[in-house]
């Protein structure tokens, strides 16, 4: 068990070693025990979370909130919005002056091309730990939850364990590519056999790509694309875990009206019964939330039996209090 966590960032999925994210599901679980007991773990007590949000949050700041107080600690949610950021705070101020107010500085910054780098910028400049609500490239802490759903629900031995990354329509707005880009680079380390699927217009950032194709050849699993028009279901046959959800084509045009004209061409790209019933029997679907209820997932599956949707979004919490204690302390 590896445990130099202490003041440390996490920005990248890969930031922590495999070992290091063994240690983190070890905490969350002992965590999420002691919530359900009722036991005090209060490890974090007179520490503070800056919570900078330039992106809107459901989940992300509930989470992180209630995670940061059940600890002993306190959230300070600030809206970018409601700063001087616009003002002329760069990189350097809010690292600098937040690293010192605050024992930790989280920040969801999602706008492609931007938000990773503000989040390393500030970074250089902040003697408090870093750590990733959601940025263009990366969402790690919604992986981390997604990697102890999974494997409460088919076991910590995850090796040929097939699971479909596949893109689905949504109409609300063109959503990041984050989810699946983590997705990709965390699931392969822990062997697992990993199927992405999109339509030709949705493709992921190339060297993320190239960087899962070697976790997978580390990990011993596989890692195949499937980029046909009509890939959706073909991706679902046979797999363990289905995780369907939408994404912009970022990587197609910034042009927000043709990226809308793009994604509403593929609007049978649904996750429904006749996809998840190629899929293994037992298999499980999952999405971060929110979908698009009858149009990215239909109600049949996203409220079925084969969902795991409201068990992985509370693994939100105890995830992320584990990097929390572990970072912080």
């Amino acid at each position: 068990m590896q445990t130099n966590f202490r003041g440390r960032d996490l920005i990248g999925d890969l930031d922590f070693t495999k070992e290091e994210v063994e240690t983190v599901l070890d905490v969350a679980w002992d965590l999420k025990r002691k919530r359900a007991l009722g036991e005090p773990h209060a490890y974090l007590r007179d520490k503070v979370l800056a919570m900078l949000f330039f992106f809107s949050s459901t989940r992300t700041r509930g989470s992180f909130e209630a995670g940061i107080a059940q600890l002993g600690g306190h959230g300070a949610f600030i809206d970018s919005n409601t700063t001087q950021i616009s003002h002329g705070d760069t990189p350097v101020e809010i690292g600098e002056i937040f690293g010192r107010y605050f024992d930790g500085i989280a920040i969801r910054h999602c706008d492609f091309g931007d938000g990773n780098k503000y989040l390393n910028a500030v970074a250089k400049s902040s003697r408090a730990p870093i750590l990733n609500m959601q940025c263009d490239i990366y969402h790690p802490f919604q992986c981390l939850a997604d990697l102890m759903t999974i494997m409460e629900k088919k076991g910590r031995d995850l090796r040929k364990k097939k699971m479909v990354v596949s893109w689905a329509y949504a109409a609300s707005y063109l959503k990041p590519v984050s989810v699946a880009q983590s997705l990709i680079l965390q699931m392969p380390r822990f062997g697992m056999d990993v199927t992405l699927a999109y339509p030709p217009e949705f493709k992921l950032m190339p060297e993320i790509v190239e960087q899962a194709k070697e976790q997978a050849r580390i990990g011993g699993g596989n890692f195949e694309i499937i980029d046909s028009k009509d890939g959706m279901k073909e991706a679902c046959k046979d797999a363990d875990v289905i995780y369907a959800k939408s994404w912009g084509p970022l990587l197609t045009t910034n042009d927000k009206a043709e990226g809308k004209r793009i994604q509403d061409s593929y609007k049978d790209w649904i996750m429904d019964a006749a996809k998840l019933k190629v899929a293994k029997p037992d298999a499980i679907y999952m999405h971060p939330l929110p979908a698009d209820r009858d149009i990215e997932v239909t109600s049949e599956v996203m409220d079925g039996p084969n969902s795991v949707v409201f068990d992985e979004a509370e693994n939100r919490l105890h995830a992320q209090k584990a990097v929390m204690a572990l970072t912080m302390a």
